[in-house]
């Protein structure tokens, strides 16, 4: 079309001058007009075809629309030619990250906590883009923090109990269904979201002191649980040892006091003085 558009417009300008050639020679017949109105009529064609080449870059797609009405989308890089009165969109096929805001909301326990998230998304359909939002951009940013305020107010930040998702432990389980839960908003819109992360999960500041003095706890306490058990089953091996081996006789009683000194010995947080008995067993 390039081509042919340069042959037309060249050809019309070589009509027009001939013909204005022949007037100005003082030709009686009517061959010079008429190689005059032709000539303007192909230069003129000509360049309109010209304005009906369009340059389509790669990573980019141009939405044609003719008299209003959708036309095509143009997709493939290179020099394209469509209707000349066409209008043509120029829409961005790449690839886009779109960070949220840290956004404070009330976590599943009702807990304030700080969140923020980034999308990976990409224009599928670009006439739905186009057409169906007033701005596409915005109405992904407004969708993906709508989705992340959801999913924060769905899940507590730490579970209660075992085998509850929350937003801290379960990582993984959540950015799938947040992913999903904006894929699902933004569809209208011809979006298709890639994938999208948590990038900020805390706990609001004027709680986030007190929450961690509760995690510490919780750290204590199973630390201390961890070394009871340990404890306990050394005690239970070496009465086990000594009874199998006959090393020493011990009744009810002096099996409760050796239990004592070893759980004593083996949970103290600091070490422990021995204390040598010289008498008997009993004294």
């Amino acid at each position: 079309m390039l081509g042919l558009s340069l042959v037309v417009m060249f050809g019309g300008a070589g009509l027009l001058s001939g013909g204005m050639a022949q007037v100005a020679g003082g030709g009686a017949g009517p061959l010079g007009p008429v190689l005059i109105v032709v000539g303007c009529l192909l230069f003129l064609a000509g360049v309109v075809s010209l304005f009906g080449l369009t340059a389509v870059a790669p990573g980019q797609a141009r939405v044609v629309q003719v008299f209003g009405r959708y036309t095509a989308t143009l997709r493939t890089p290179g020099l394209r030619w469509v209707n000349p009165v066409a209008k043509r969109h120029k829409v961005s096929t790449r690839i886009r990250n779109h960070e949220t805001a840290v956004a404070k909301v009330n976590d599943g326990d009702g807990n304030p906590i700080e969140i923020g998230a980034v999308v990976v998304w990409q224009v599928e359909d670009t006439a739905r883009a186009l057409f169906e939002v007033d701005d596409f951009v915005a109405f992904v940013g407004m969708q993906t923090e709508t989705a992340v305020r959801h999913m924060a107010t769905i899940y507590p930040y730490d579970a209660r109990v075992d085998g509850q998702l929350s937003l801290r432990g379960n990582a993984e389980e959540i950015t799938q269904r947040l992913t999903a839960e904006i894929a699902a908003r933004v569809e209208s819109a011809g979006v298709r979201v890639i994938e999208s992360r948590i990038t900020r999960l805390s706990y609001a500041p004027e709680i986030a002191h007190a929450m961690l003095q509760r995690q510490q706890a919780g750290v204590v306490v199973a630390a201390r649980q961890l070394i009871v058990e340990a404890a306990v089953g050394m005690v239970r091996l070496a009465l086990a040892r000594l009874e199998e081996e006959a090393v020493v006789h011990l009744d009810e009683e002096r099996k409760a006091a050796m239990v004592s000194n070893l759980l004593v010995v083996l949970c103290s947080e600091h070490a422990t003085q021995p204390v040598v008995n010289t008498g008997s067993l009993y004294q």
